[in-house]
């Protein structure tokens, strides 16, 4: 599927690809692309079922990361920088196990996810209920994570989300379906194929045994937690995410 996106930034800049996290759109991102556009070919794109993109007929990091690649592809980018927030962070990491990348930036979106399903378990009957409830539940899932991202800039990012419920379930059908030992082998044979840098940068600690979790399965990876900064950290302190982004590219790109 070829994504509603933006493209920005002089043709022959490093390419950066932006991927947002769930019911939000690649105007989530719109901080962070004004800066990078400078010298940077910044392409920021909406997923499906989310933002202009059409719905699809299936959720999964796949699919999700095949319409990134097809929309990538299009337009004539090679071995970008993927970087992509919350289930963005899935996505970009399923897009360097299908496709070259020079390295990945997952920001605040912990990969065991069989430890993620215990907290979505307490919000499924909400989630699957009335449009008022499954609103309600996501509302509250995101007051809990926001941390001490400013009021005007989650209404910012509200302002362009998508809050669609099929969609919603569709991405987390397999979390709710699956079994923890399921889970963990879904993850296995999605990041198996990962072989580039890969920074996966936290606002919310994803505990102290997670370094060695993800180290075992992506052995290129580096964990850095930026306490207290919620599950926003790049948008609490945009500044500080440009630097580390701008040393972490410094690094694969040489």
């Amino acid at each position: 599927m070829h994504l509603a996106h933006e493209i920005v930034g002089p043709t022959d800049g490093p390419p950066i690809v932006l991927v947002h996290g769930i019911t939000e759109s690649r105007h989530s991102w719109r901080p962070i692309t004004e800066v990078l556009a400078v010298d940077h070919r910044v392409l920021a794109v909406d997923l499906r079922g989310h933002g202009d993109s059409p719905d699809g007929d299936a959720y999964d990091p796949i699919s999700y990361a095949s319409d990134v690649i097809e929309t990538v592809a299009a337009a004539g980018l090679r071995d970008p920088l993927v970087v992509g927030h919350s289930l963005g962070g899935v996505v970009v990491s399923a897009y360097a196990a299908l496709d070259p990348c020079c390295g990945v930036i997952n920001v605040d979106q912990a990969l065991q996810l069989s430890g993620f399903k215990d907290a979505l378990s307490q919000l499924e009957p909400m989630l699957k209920g009335s449009p008022d409830e499954f609103l309600a539940a996501r509302d509250l899932m995101f007051s809990m994570m926001d941390g001490p991202l400013p009021a005007a800039e989650r209404d910012r990012v509200g302002a362009h989300s998508r809050p669609d419920q099929a969609v919603v379930l569709g991405t987390w059908a397999a979390v709710f379906d699956s079994t923890p030992a399921e889970l963990d082998a879904t993850v296995d044979a999605l990041v198996a194929g990962i072989t580039v840098p890969y920074l996966s940068l936290h606002g919310i600690d994803p505990g102290p045994e997670y370094v060695a979790w993800l180290t075992s399965r992506i052995p290129s990876a580096q964990v850095e937690v930026w306490a207290d900064h919620g599950h926003y950290p790049h948008l609490v302190d945009t500044p500080r995410f440009l630097r580390r982004l701008a040393a972490f590219e410094q690094q694969v790109r040489g």
